[in-house]
């Protein structure tokens, strides 16, 4: 964070005393305009930050804290597809994965995009079968993190659309177990799988893959099996035509797109399969929606900048560590997974953009669950802990399917709890009972836990495109005003090279190499128990 936003930031600490002296609730009387000035609507989405601790002048101070650490020339050099990614010497163009025009490689992304078409309709109509003529019934993406996180959240969140569906299955874990129950239910005569991995190196995606192809070469034979249930998408084609697939099969990647921000890419490609290609297209047309009002609108109302510039007022001047995604609505199980990854994966970083160790911390712990059952979990915490947890409260108005009843009581919790976290509740004086238990203090809340508000009137591939583009752009800001890089992630390397070295261990490849006790013991214990 540069000095001069760090001093800007500094400047607000009196002002956040002066509104934790005030109850949230009471800042709707002082200013009558309150819900006007801090509810945003944009690409179908509505942000309502009027239960955030926050007031306009405090807003005003913000968003002169994103002018003063240059958000507006950082997002105008990412959509140009200048090198916005210093440490690998990348552009950052993920937004031109979902744009009609103006941005680079459009015609590379048009291509790309109709080889999906292709393969998704012909394999939806049943003109691509399996190696026994077959049509495919099962669908199995082999994939980690950003190949994995974005196609099943899609997946299931609009699993009403798109008519009939394939069935999609997310295997990503190394684990045996995930494999064994995925692939248990499954026809090998009527499986698709897609190996989805930029560089076609990751290790539990190559080990997955191998697995899958053995489990299809027991019935099919070798060479149908690979030639007519697998393709890949991968920027190393090469590995892929290595691994046995058909260079046919291998759809594109670039460079300049991250792995957890390519979901709109062939990436998507298990989407655009299961609930076909017109979903995914209107996928692709929500995150675009939100694009353009992200690049385009001023910053005080601008969806994506004031969901960061807030979250950073909670972390650097109310102090919160961690702040909770809840949505209520269970198609959106999978978004705080999902968002686990894009903001710590993309800012959790030690290291400014001026090579400089940082002095304050950067993202915040992403966290979350659905609600209800939230509610009877960890939402103790949020309403009687000791610890400042700002919350993002996600639903949509209707639901395509569920009984009225159902999402009446569902939404009425949702409204609830901001309302009770905002206002809290207090059981008068101090009264004692028989037994000296001060009952009434034990039950009150004490309020004043700021939440923000997205709703929508449908959650539909639009709307979803919007919301999952709405967190793209926020981390970005947020990484801006800290000064740092968002687009690598240097930190998850160090412990698969020591898993490298350790398998090799393990499976007495390699004689044992030094280690701490701790790790040593780890490695004999488990060399003894695998005999």
């Amino acid at each position: 964070m540069k000095d001069a936003v760090k001093a800007a930031f500094a400047e607000l600490s009196g002002r956040a005393g002066e509104l934790r002296a005030k109850p949230i609730s009471g800042l709707f009387e002082q200013a009558p305009q309150r819900l006007d000035q801090l509810v945003i609507e944009g690409a179908g989405l509505r942000l309502d930050l009027s239960k955030q601790m926050l007031d306009v002048t405090i807003v005003n101070a913000l968003v002169d804290i994103a002018e003063m650490a240059g958000v507006p020339a950082a997002r105008a050099a990412m959509v140009r597809g200048d090198e916005v990614n210093r440490t690998e010497h990348r552009a950052v163009l993920h937004m031109a994965l979902r744009a009609s025009a103006g941005y680079p490689h459009a015609d590379a992304v048009h291509e790309a995009l109709e080889r999906v078409q292709l393969l998704a309709d012909d394999v939806r109509a049943g003109r691509r079968t399996g190696s026994t003529g077959r049509p495919f019934t099962d669908i199995v993406n082999i994939g980690i993190g950003g190949s994995h996180l974005g196609p099943a959240l899609a997946c299931d969140a609009l699993r009403y659309a798109g008519g009939e569906h394939l069935r999609a299955h997310f295997l990503a874990n190394v684990d045996g177990g995930e494999l064994d129950r995925i692939l248990a239910g499954l026809d090998p005569a009527t499986t698709l799988f897609i190996v989805a991995s930029k560089s076609f190196t990751t290790v539990e995606t190559r080990l997955n893959a191998t697995s899958a192809r053995r489990w299809l070469t027991a019935t099919l034979g070798e060479a149908d099996a690979v030639a007519s249930h697998f393709v890949a998408v991968s920027s190393r084609p090469e590995r892929a035509v290595e691994f046995g697939i058909a260079e046919a099969n291998v759809f594109p990647m670039w460079d300049w797109v991250g792995g957890r921000y390519s979901m709109w890419s062939a990436i998507g490609l298990p989407i655009a399969l299961a609930l076909g290609m017109p979903v995914f297209r209107a996928l692709l047309a929500g995150a675009a929606a939100m694009d353009e009002h992200f690049v385009a609108t001023p910053l005080v109302r601008n969806m994506p900048v004031m969901l960061a510039l807030t979250g950073l007022w909670n972390c650097h001047v109310l102090g919160a560590e961690t702040y909770a995604v809840v949505p209520y609505d269970d198609r959106l199980r999978y978004l705080p997974d999902y968002l686990q990854q894009l903001e710590m994966e993309s800012n959790g970083k030690r290291v400014g953009l001026d090579d400089a160790l940082l002095d304050h911390h950067t993202a915040p712990i992403t966290w979350g669950g659905l609600g209800t059952n939230a509610q009877h979990a960890f939402f103790q915490l949020l309403h009687q802990g000791t610890r400042l947890v700002p919350v993002d409260f996600i639903c949509a108005l209707s639901h395509p399917v569920a009984p009225r009843e159902h999402h009446d009581m569902l939404l009425a919790n949702c409204f609830a709890q901001a309302e009770a976290l905002m206002r809290g509740r207090s059981f008068g004086d101090s009264a004692p009972d028989a037994a000296g238990v001060d009952l009434a203090l034990h039950r009150q809340s004490p309020g004043n836990r700021p939440s923000s508000m997205l709703t929508m009137e449908t959650l539909d591939a639009h709307t979803l495109g919007a919301l999952i583009a709405l967190y793209e752009h926020k981390t970005f800001v947020q990484s801006v005003v800290w000064n740092i890089n968002a687009f690598d992630q240097w930190g998850v390397e160090l412990g698969k090279e020591l898993a490298s070295g350790i398998l090799e261990e393990i499976t007495g490849r390699q004689a044992p190499a030094p280690h701490d006790p701790s790790t040593a013991a780890l490695i004999s214990r488990y060399r003894a128990a695998r005999g």
